[in-house]
């Protein structure tokens, strides 16, 4: 069994035990649900300069942690201060020591779009993540279907959502219906090996429509990588570890944001 299948398997049972608490009513009368969402397309492709999407996250399977003193809103504040253009707040518990209480938290603060990124495979996790605050989820096409992928894309879009869809590899393309999804996010990031290469994202954007809107995934923590990225059309990066396991946050912050400048 793969990681990827083990993940997936532990995320059934949260999906059946959600369904056993929870119905779609519940969700839909959360505080949340009619609030306006923020754009996090609009975010994208409005900076001049690469935008960031920056990532809030304990610890992954194959780091463990990474921020001993983890504070997911005193890290969402600095976000927000230093002017990130969205943020992504892990919520899955069982690998990523996760939880939706954090993107709830968050989005009370928010003064950007924040995204859930987790292991959506269901309606109600997307009902789920409207109720929590999200203005945007991603859907991982390694995990889905052609059919379940869109399914829950007309859903999300249905209630509000953007949806960033996920791909490691460009034999993932053929599942997307790009006058559904256009925005489509590149990981770096090898699911069998967990090893990152760049060139990930130089080769599979090459293969994207004109129309997509493309964020860099995993493994960004050098002017070089940045300087690549700029280079292969993208609009954004999403970038997590790099800041969690900064001395100083604030400070790796503007550094990056340099990075991503078109001076920079």
């Amino acid at each position: 069994m793969s990681f990827l299948e083990k993940i997936l398997q532990s995320k059934s049972q949260e999906v059946h035990d959600l369904r056993t608490q929870y119905t779609i009513d519940d969700y839909s009368d959360s505080f949340f649900f009619d609030q306006k969402p923020l754009s996090l397309i609009h975010e994208l492709q409005h900076d001049k300069n690469l935008s960031l999407i920056a990532e809030i996250k304990k610890a992954s399977p194959s780091k463990g942690i990474l921020i001993e003193n983890f504070d997911h809103i005193k890290i969402a504040l600095t976000y927000f201060e230093n002017k990130v253009n969205a943020i992504s707040v892990l919520t899955d518990k069982d690998f990523f020591m996760g939880d939706i209480r954090y993107l709830e938290e968050i989005a009370r603060i928010k003064t950007k779009p924040v995204l859930r990124k987790d292991f959506i495979i269901d309606v109600i996790q997307v009902y789920e993540a409207k109720a929590a605050g999200a203005d945007a989820i991603l859907l991982i096409a390694e995990a889905l279907s052609r059919y379940h992928l869109k399914e829950l894309s007309l859903v999300a879009e249905d209630i509000g959502l953007e949806v960033l869809v996920e791909v490691h590899s460009k034999e993932q393309l053929d599942k997307i219906d790009f006058r559904v999804n256009n925005l489509i996010g590149i990981n770096n990031r090898n699911l069998e090996t967990f090893e990152p290469d760049i060139n990930t994202t130089v080769e599979i954007a090459k293969l994207l429509p004109e129309n997509v809107v493309i964020v860099s995934e995993s493994g960004i923590s050098s002017k070089e990588h940045i300087d690549i990225i700029k280079k292969a059309g993208v609009h954004g990066v999403l970038a997590g570890e790099y800041f969690m396991r900064a001395e100083n946050i604030r400070e790796s912050l503007r550094q990056f944001r340099k990075w991503c400048s078109v001076e920079g």
